[in-house]
């Protein structure tokens, strides 16, 4: 079976780091992502989708995460049942988050402040780096640097 999600989007608000009653760092937060469809004559949808996070990642994310950001998330769908106040069924589905990733560079963050000192890498279970802002230019390259490769033999695999 297969359980797995990546989302792409901007937080709706700044993330609150809290702890469990046996000090385990958990934070909710909602990612605003944009449809990637427009029906005609209409403005493009936007849906707000739940995740939370634990322990490392959660300590991560409260701490170079702001309001307005963009952000990746890769994880797992979860649903869970609670009754409400009023003796209801609810059920919520929220994304489980394994993995965060900066998805823009700091000058592009929409006034956004990160800490001066951000890690390359998350506190998560992977060791994404931050989007960097590089400006390629190819026209400083020497045509002596490529090769030309045949075509007219089999392929070589």
């Amino acid at each position: 079976m297969l359980n797995t999600v990546a989302i792409m989007g901007r937080l709706t608000a700044d993330p609150e780091l809290r702890h469990t009653p046996s000090d385990i760092a958990v934070t909710t937060f909602t990612v605003a992502v944009n449809r990637s469809y427009v029906k005609q004559g209409a403005e493009r949808a936007t849906d707000f989708i739940d995740v939370v996070a634990w322990r490392n990642t959660a300590d991560f994310i409260c701490r170079y995460f702001k309001k307005g950001q963009m952000i990746a998330v890769q994880g797992s769908i979860q649903t869970r049942t609670y009754d409400d106040k009023d003796g209801k069924k609810r059920k919520v589905v929220e994304i489980l988050a394994d993995n965060v990733y900066f998805t823009e560079s700091r000058q592009n963050s929409q006034g956004s402040s990160y800490a001066p000192s951000a890690p390359s890498q998350d506190y998560g279970r992977s060791t994404p780096a931050p989007v960097q802002d590089y400006n390629v230019s190819f026209s400083s390259g020497d045509s002596d640097d490529f090769t030309v490769i045949s075509d007219d033999d089999d392929l070589p695999f």
